[in-house]
């Protein structure tokens, strides 16, 4: 693996005055640079970041400096008057705007039928040097002045406030106020037509929320009201108040990620921030309260207090994970926020996590291409959150927060690493949690606590093909009665007694399953006093089992029925889950899945007879999320009453169901229609409408397709950008290669279309997606050897190395599945 020095060692910017010329028609960009820093004792030479700059001219103290593009993106800058101490460089150069979301670049969208366009940046994690020279790496830390000129009458946003704005040669000329100190990945700008809503916190901080005029004002609302609660929220749990004098957020019609936490100008996907009243969702609204609150909380963890080097970046992203749910359990209690943490950041770390090979949270970054493979959404965020609610159970919600109150104070503006946390943790608590964290952030995988009447024991769990494994863990057991089990087991084996009806890690907060044996499972299964998170845990962790091999896929049609009486949504969220572990085994079968229908209908016939078709006065909001997900049972059951009433309500409009409904229903048409129409129709609406939440719906409808020709033209349309924006090509074809009739083209179309992803994708932290997603739906030993001997050629690319040898076991593991599991399966069925 090649390695690359780290240019701070050189030289430490300070401070940077960046002066750009943007001209938007034209795709280019002029700009100069001046850097007053500190060289380091015994550097001969000065580096700064660069990448697709055209440079022309570098002056270091006043003179003419001698430099030299190097492949690897730097600028090697000497002179003969170098030498330690502080200098100033100024750099001209020029550059352009490109179409991939990263550096900066365009956002497209129609109003009022004319075309236009925001201009964004994006520079996590290093692609500021895109747009000007710099030293592009997190612990750089420096003052921004930043200038921008563009044209007149619009919207210019930046990290702060502008300090002056005036119009020069009808161009504006908008220069910010200086930025704190901060990473060169926190600086960003937007321009463009915007309109905002604006309010306060109780701290004196201005929040507003951007959209572009396409957008109904009203989308703005619920953005602005949970922004404002985020920050005064944080502003006491962190005993260190929001550091700026501003919160702008911002939504842009293109975006690779959810979210960016720019400091002080946080920007998102539209359906992240965007909340319609006329087409949001109850879930839509509760993922972009989350989302806020995760980025607002980067805001004091990210960019007040920066991991020193990319291998931290869990500090960041795990950390903010964890406090999404904090701050909105917090703000809207009746949400049940750490029963939505446990169907999904549970469910995403547990099923990557035991793959054989899958990262640590904590791993080495030995080249630039590396870091975009850190961003494992399962692993980084999901992985890490649930290690670090690990660590606050462990020792307490209140010396959790005495130790982040401590730590930020110690750090503010600064850099760290895990043990500079852990030490303000361990102070807080009195217990030693370097040690205890350390252990848990740099081992892959987790651990598989097997109990009956004799004891405990421990081994790491797998799903699929793996080498032996002696990793031991400092587990704790969180036991439901029993006192005398210990806190910890960080031995491999324990035996004592132990009662045969005994829960292990009761809350599911610690990163580990249980392996009871099946006798102490009925007993567990059977008891009245569960609660909806015991349900579903148990549930979740009987298909990992299943999946590793400890138990089979048949004895799920005995365990569903024992949960069907539950009305939680999040219980039965877990029930799809399982039941999808089924439907598996059955595609090729159509005598057997008639079966599985007919069971569907078995299991959510009470509660669709409970809830029907439409919502009732002052219904809880869970029996609303509840209603679409048993009714995709009874859709999936063919039931003739529930598919008329799904055409009845399609024939009425799409734009009038029920947006809790409306993915659902028009997926069930598309799925039994062999009308070309039907998908044009719908492809037409995803076009025109400004609704993300419409056009996510509509995604979820197109990619039902069964019929071949219709499937054939819905994958002609994912490279043209005019149809499916580049920041959602990854959605589509996730949805259309789990698509079991749509698999094998989809699969097809990936391959032929490589060299187009490549280019759209190859810069971008969603490359690895196409690989990685590949692998969730492919199910035939043919596919299996057709995705090893494509991607064999393409692992020489750190970006996707990894994501390519996980993908191979996890296609491994389904097939051991299939072969062990199906015939029992079907004959239960």
């Amino acid at each position: 693996m090649t390695t690359f020095t780290q240019l701070l060692d050189h030289f430490q910017p300070e401070n940077y005055q960046l002066s750009l010329d943007i001209d938007r028609p034209g795709r280019q960009f002029t700009g100069t640079v001046t850097i007053h820093g500190i060289s380091a004792a015994g550097a001969e030479r000065i580096g700064v970041h660069a990448k697709d700059l055209q440079i022309e001219t570098v002056v270091f103290d006043g003179k003419a400096a001698q430099y030299q593009e190097a492949a690897d993106d730097t600028l090697w800058i000497t002179h003969d008057d170098l030498a330690p101490g502080k200098h100033l460089i100024v750099i001209g150069f020029s550059g352009h705007i490109t179409d991939a979301t990263h550096g900066m670049y365009p956002c497209k969208f129609m109003h009022d039928g004319e075309a236009k366009e925001l201009i964004a940046t994006q520079f996590e994690s290093h692609h500021a040097r895109e747009v000007f020279p710099c030293i592009d790496e997190p612990a750089a830390k420096a003052t921004f002045d930043v200038t921008l000129t563009t044209e007149p009458d619009i919207t210019v946003l930046g990290n702060l406030h502008p300090t002056d704005q005036r119009v020069e040669n009808n161009r504006l000329v908008t220069t910010f106020g200086t930025t704190p100190r901060m990473s060169t990945y926190l600086l960003a700008w937007v321009y463009g037509d915007l309109q905002k809503k604006s309010a306060h916190t109780a701290g004196g901080v201005e929040v507003n929320v951007y959209a572009t005029p396409a957008q109904s004002a009203d989308s703005l609302d619920f953005a602005l009201d949970h922004a404002v609660r985020s920050i005064e929220f944080f502003d006491d749990y962190f005993g260190t108040p929001y550091p700026l004098p501003k919160s702008d957020h911002v939504a842009l019609p293109d975006f690779s990620s959810g979210a960016m936490e720019n400091w002080g100008l946080i920007t998102y996907r539209e359906i992240a921030l965007l909340a319609d009243p006329a087409t949001t969702t109850i879930a839509s609204r509760q993922y972009i309260a989350t989302v806020i609150s995760h980025e607002l909380s980067h805001q004091w963890f990210g960019n007040l207090v920066t991991m020193n080097w990319w291998n931290n970046l869990w500090l960041n992203e795990s950390f903010a994970t964890l406090m999404e749910y904090i701050a909105v359990d917090a703000i809207h209690p009746e949400w049940n926020a750490w029963l939505d943490f446990a169907t999904q950041e549970s469910i995403l770390a547990l099923r990557r996590d035991a793959i054989d090979g899958v990262q640590s949270v904590q791993v080495d970054v030995n080249h630039p291409d590396e870091i975009s493979s850190l961003f494992d959404g399962a692993i980084v965020y999901a992985k890490g959150a649930r290690l670090m609610r690990m660590c606050q159970a462990y020792i307490g919600d209140e010396a959790f927060q005495r130790g982040l109150q401590s730590y930020f104070t110690e750090f503010a503006y600064r850099n760290t690493e895990a043990n500079d946390l852990w030490r303000h943790l361990s102070d807080a608590s009195g217990k030693d949690i370097t040690d205890f964290m350390n252990t848990w952030i740099s081992q892959s995988g987790y651990p598989m606590v097997s109990i009956d009447v004799n004891g405990l024991q421990q081994q790491q769990f797998y799903i699929g093909e793996h080498s032996e494994s002696s990793q031991l863990w400092p587990i704790p057991l969180r036991a439901e009665s029993d006192e005398d089990v210990p806190e910890l087991l960080d031995t491999h084996e324990l035996r004592m007694p132990i009662s045969d009806d005994e829960r292990l890690n009761v809350g599911d907060t610690a990163h580990f399953i249980t392996r009871y044996t099946s006798e102490h499972l009925q007993r567990i299964v059977a008891r009245d006093d569960l609660n909806d998170l015991d349900r579903l845990q148990l549930l979740h962790e009987q298909t990992l089992l299943i999946r590793g091999g400890h138990a089979s896929s048949a004895s799920l049609i005995d365990l569903l029925p024992h949960f069907t009486d539950t009305t939680s949504e999040h219980v039965w969220d877990i029930i799809s889950l399982a039941f999808a572990e089924l439907k598996k085994f059955v595609e090729t079968d159509d005598a057997t899945e008639a079966k599985l229908r007919e069971f569907a209908g078995e299991l959510a016939r009470d509660q669709y007879t409970r809830l029907g078709w439409n919502p009732t006065v002052g219904e809880p909001e869970s029996d609303t999320k509840l209603r679409s997900t048993i009714l995709g049972f009874m859709v999936y059951s063919q039931d003739a009453e529930v598919l008329s009433h799904v055409d009845q309500l399609y024939q009425a409009g799409v734009e009038s169901i029920d947006p809790e409904l409306r993915a659902l229903v028009v997926s069930s048409v598309v799925y039994r229609s062999d009308d070309m129409q039907v998908i044009r129709d719908l492809l037409d609406l995803h076009t025109s409408t400004p609704s993300a939440d419409l056009r996510d719906d509509l995604v979820s409808g197109l990619t039902s397709a069964r019929q071949p020709d219709q499937i054939d033209y819905v994958l002609q349309q994912l490279t043209d950008t005019d149809v499916v924006r580049s920041q959602d090509t990854a959605r589509w074809f996730v949805y259309l290669i789990r698509n079991r009739h749509a698999r094998a083209a989809t699969w097809q179309w990936m391959q032929d279309n490589w060299d187009w992803i490549e280019r759209t994708f190859g810069g971008d932290k969603s490359y690895d997606y196409f690989p990685r997603y590949a692998a969730t739906g492919l199910m035939t030993h043919e596919q299996r050897d057709e995705y090893q001997q494509f991607f064999t050629p393409l692992r020489d690319q750190p970006a996707l190395t990894r994501v390519i040898d996980l993908g191979l076991r996890e296609i491994d593991a389904r097939l051991q599945v299939l072969e062990r599991d199906g015939d029992e399966v079907r004959e239960k069925l």
